[in-house]
């Protein structure tokens, strides 16, 4: 089958410059808002269709990376330095001379796709003139599109290379959207010549109606008469629609329409696809579906998948290796393709876990239980002066045999992680010997240095022993107060949020992983 080896963007959106290789099964895109999952899947939708349609100049202002323009219209704004942009699509080995050459960026001979907007170069005395304009307007409307393959043979809509859907689930409700998907559906569940039979056949069904069953209320109009229209916009393919029991999908909930456009697409047909682009497939799906749609693209097989999302489950289910993180505020995407298979594996099988916000945190503080959690937000005001938002840093709870786990991708993602873990009456053996090949600047273990103070409630509860006496001292039956914390973690905990903490000593390797994770 074809795949896609490699993108590359020049000033398409957000990316300046971006190279970005692919694996040939799953490439699992996950970022935050804007950080360019979209632009990339957009990216790629737009080269293998295709389609100059959806590209005029009137919407290059919003395509062409807004750096580049700037940077051009403060320089002297040179006609021969004006921006271009190009979109590059690097493919696997297969036998096509037309798609072959070296017309690309690197100058090697490959297989490839191109998109490419330049100056209109029969149009330079033109765009001269607007450059000289003491305060000119970026020449968007002079610019001119084209596709291209490597041998630099150009291609339209009609001749695709690669056999590929787009699934947006994003724009669920979107008429554009839904017929995009059932065009493209169709496309792949039929051939050539039933496109060609059943438009004559639509068209037939239309003039038999205009001439037969519309006949007697023609008869009453005049030299005016009713006609059912058949142009561009009322034809076969835009009134096509997919149904399920007999329902229109787009008449369902969005849920629904989610999975079943997502479970339609994954279907094996007579003409397989090459790639399949997911936007948001998790979208309006309730936890049951979005295992069985995680399911259905665990099954799936033959096709290239490119899955942009903000879920943990897919992220995580779909093995975290192959994860490519892209960041707000940097261009350079990370791979988690180095994470051992044991901590991949672990991730698929674990329980609910909050994977996608550790990926994506800037700074962490990782704590092994509720008790500990519940507290954190209030001990890190109390010792910073500022809320958890306003440092950026999130609080996870973790099952502590497993931050060894986290760590592994921390060291990859460069994440500043804090652990505040207990001692457990063996310093040596719990807090120090498990992190050895983990600690770094950025990596820190934070616990209590006294044995005898072994766990999160022994060192509150020692260091506020007055506080949590009056708290739970007529609560207790046979237990000592120390011993009742133990027995109801997080109860305690809750109810030491509840008391308002005033004159509440927080514990100094809490304080001191507090402080360090703000420096």
């Amino acid at each position: 089958m074809r795949k896609i080896k490699k993108l590359k963007l020049h000033n398409y959106r957000r990316f300046q410059n971006l190279s970005l290789p692919f694996t040939e099964d799953r490439n699992i895109l996950i970022g935050d808002n804007e950080s360019g999952k979209s632009t990339i899947l957009s990216a790629i939708d737009l080269v293998l269709s295709g389609n100059r349609a959806r590209i005029d100049n009137s919407i290059l202002e919003h395509i062409f990376n807004k750096d580049c323009i700037v940077s051009f219209l403060a320089s002297q704004k040179d006609i021969s330095t004006l921006p271009v942009l190009f979109i590059e699509l690097y493919l696997n080995d297969f036998e096509d001379h037309r798609v072959n050459g070296r017309n690309n960026s690197e100058h090697i001979e490959c297989n490839g796709l191109l998109f490419e907007c330049i100056p209109d170069q029969e149009l330079t005395e033109e765009i001269s003139e607007i450059l000289s304009q003491p305060e000119p307007i970026f020449p968007f409307e002079f610019y001119t599109c084209s596709f291209f393959t490597f041998s630099g043979e150009p291609y339209n809509g009609y001749k695709r290379y690669l056999n590929f859907l787009n699934v947006d689930n994003s724009r669920i409700g979107s008429d554009y959207s839904h017929h995009e998907y059932v065009s493209g559906m169709y496309d792949r569940f039929s051939d050539e010549v039933e496109h060609y039979r059943h438009r004559n056949e639509y068209r037939k069904i239309k003039e038999t109606f205009n001439a037969s069953s519309l006949v007697e209320v023609n008869s009453h109009t005049g030299s005016f008469n009713f006609g059912v229209k058949n142009d561009a916009k009322s034809n076969f393919i835009n009134d096509l629609t997919i149904f399920e029991d007999g329902i229109p999908i787009e008449q369902k909930g969005k849920g629904r329409q989610c999975f079943v456009k997502t479970e339609f697409a994954l279907s094996q047909t007579k003409r397989p696809l090459d790639v399949i682009l997911l936007e948001e497939p998790e979208n309006h799906l309730s936890h049951s579906n979005m295992r069985k749609l995680i399911n259905n693209i665990e099954e799936s097989a033959g096709a290239q998948l490119f899955i942009a999302t903000h879920s943990n489950l897919i992220c995580s289910r779909m093995d975290l290796r192959n994860s490519i993180m892209l960041g707000i505020n940097s261009n350079i995407p990370l791979f988690l393709n180095d994470l051992s298979e044991d901590t991949a594996k672990y991730f698929m099988k674990a329980p609910d876990h909050s994977m996608l916000e550790f990926i994506l945190s800037k700074k962490v503080i990782l704590v092994e239980g509720d008790a500990e959690y519940i507290l954190m937000e209030s001990f890190f005001e109390t010792v910073s002066g500022k809320t958890l938002d306003e440092a950026k840093v999130n609080v996870i709870s973790v099952d502590g045999t497993s931050f060894n786990r986290y760590l592994e991708i921390a060291n990859i993602v460069k994440i500043k992680c804090a652990v505040v873990r207990d001692n457990d009456g063996n310093i040596e053996r719990n807090c120090v010997t498990p992190y050895t090949d983990f600690i770094t600047e950025y990596i820190h273990i934070f616990f209590d240095n006294d044995p005898e103070r072994s766990t999160f409630e022994r060192c509150i509860y020692r260091d506020n022993i007055r506080y949590c006496d009056i708290l739970w001292k007529e609560e207790r039956r046979t237990l000592s107060v120390e011993d009742y914390m133990l027995s109801k973690k997080a109860q305690t905990s809750f109810e030491l949020l509840e008391s308002g903490l005033e004159g509440f000593k927080v514990p100094e390797y809490i304080k001191s992983a507090i402080v360090w994770i703000n420096e």
